[in-house]
């Protein structure tokens, strides 16, 4: 299994505290990852490691067999594609305006907005369906909408990797599943794509490889079928649930058994 990005022994913290001691990843190439474990297990720290915005206090993340830390800044922009949590846009901005920004990594003092800019715009837009919305201000759109614009932005980069932190927190179902619906599209035209995700059945739904954490630790990853098990939903979310496949995907499904007696907690 190849892999261009990689986290290889890293410890990462925060001033003095600990996230993750002497992790390592791989993220399969073609793979659509994604990360799932309880709230501060270290999941958007080590996202966030593989994006170079956090330096490891030791070990080293490692993209196209080089140290990204000595990769050059606008070189990372063009291979690594990054959707931060709950990004914010300048006010007044319109649609186009920021899917554009997306071109910023493919541009210099030499070389200013072009036709190749002007076309990974249109693309972006288009494959997110949001092409209607390009001359609308991004603060009047729904949150399903205003998702898959910044999720266009960072299309317009064209990396071939794309990393998203939590991408459908706050979002409906109906919402939920239009995002993630689009990021398996990417993914089957040959993007590498890792999402950290909350909703563990949606996760198992459209995830190739899944990597589950605890206190900043690896507990398994791999196919969703062959890790996830009632042992795991204990060891990983202190969960008693019974897993069953999905009924459209042969998927696993959780489905949390009750901490009380159902007949008493409905009387």
């Amino acid at each position: 299994m190849t892999h261009r990005l990689s986290a290889d022994a890293v410890t990462l913290r925060y001033q003095a505290r600990v996230i993750s001691e002497n992790l390592t990843l791989r993220i399969p190439d073609g793979s659509f990852t994604v990360v799932v474990g309880p709230n501060a297990c270290g999941k958007s720290t080590l996202l966030r490691a593989l994006a170079r915005l956090l330096r490891p206090e030791s070990g080293q993340v490692v993209l196209d067999g080089k140290a990204i830390s000595e990769l050059p800044t606008q070189e990372v922009a063009r291979r690594l594609g990054l959707l931060p949590q709950s990004p914010a846009a300048p006010d007044g901005l319109t649609v186009a305006e920021l899917v554009g920004r997306g071109r910023f990594p493919h541009q210099s003092f030499l070389r200013q907005w072009s036709p190749d800019d002007e076309s990974a715009v249109l693309s972006a837009l288009e494959a997110t369906g949001t092409t209607a919305l390009a001359q609308r201000p991004v603060a009047e759109l729904s949150g399903g909408q205003r998702q898959r614009v910044w999720i266009a932005m960072t299309l317009a980069q064209e990396t071939p990797i794309l990393l998203l932190d939590e991408p459908t927190t706050f979002l409906d179902i109906v919402h939920q599943v239009e995002v993630l619906e689009l990021l398996a599209r990417l993914n089957a035209q040959g993007r590498t794509v890792v999402a950290v995700l909350h909703e563990l059945n949606l996760a198992f739904r459209y995830a190739s490889h899944l990597v589950a954490m605890r206190d900043g630790a690896i507990v398994a990853q791999g196919v969703p079928m062959d890790i996830v098990t009632e042992d795991l939903m204990r060891r990983v979310f202190d969960l008693d649930a019974l897993i069953q496949p999905d009924p459209l995907t042969a998927k696993p499904m959780v489905i949390p058994r009750p901490r009380t007696d159902p007949r008493v907690a409905a009387s």
